[in-house]
């Protein structure tokens, strides 16, 4: 082949080697020209993915940190205190005494709270409240009623073995 290529151009004249010289260095330095400005233009349109990235591994770094100092801490202790006492005093302080309809205590760990008519906002407040405590939400149903605002709910609480 390299023969074949090599008697292709010694037949050409020397006017034909000149020009195809010429036109293989202007296609070559057209390749680069084009390689050239491709780089450039998808440097610049990655410029700024690589700033966010940079900003997502630092912000993953920070979190990393604040996983590794929790998993270093010692454990939260739960409250020994009565939990249907624990729910009750928690809905007086919420101001929401007049709307509890029942409180009951299946389990030692485990309430179910009725409510009648109280505003969801307040009530939201209140499981939130509780949730401090270590008490989270199990199970509930919560109905609309025809006060806006207003609605009847139905909740399971309950809070980790000790």
């Amino acid at each position: 082949m390299k023969a074949r290529v090599l008697q292709l151009w010694e037949s050409r004249s020397p006017r034909e080697r000149v020009i195809i010289t010429a036109l293989a260095a202007l296609v070559g330095v057209l390749l680069y020209v084009a390689l050239v400005l491709s780089a450039e233009r998808a440097t610049t349109a990655l410029k700024p993915r690589v700033v966010a990235l940079r900003g997502q591994a630092a912000r993953l770094e920070q979190q990393a940190t604040t996983i590794e100092s929790l998993r270093a801490a010692p454990a939260i202790s739960v409250s020994q205190t009565d939990l249907r006492a624990l729910v009750q005093a928690q809905t007086d302080s919420a101001g929401l005494a007049h709307a509890l309809v029942s409180i009951n205590a299946p389990g030692a760990n485990q309430v179910v709270a009725v409510f009648g008519a109280v505003s969801f906002a307040d009530w939201l407040r209140w499981v939130a409240a509780l949730q401090v405590q270590h008490v989270r939400l199990d199970s509930c149903r919560i109905e609309a009623l025809s006060t806006p605002g207003l609605v009847s709910v139905t909740a399971t609480l309950v809070r980790p073995q000790p």
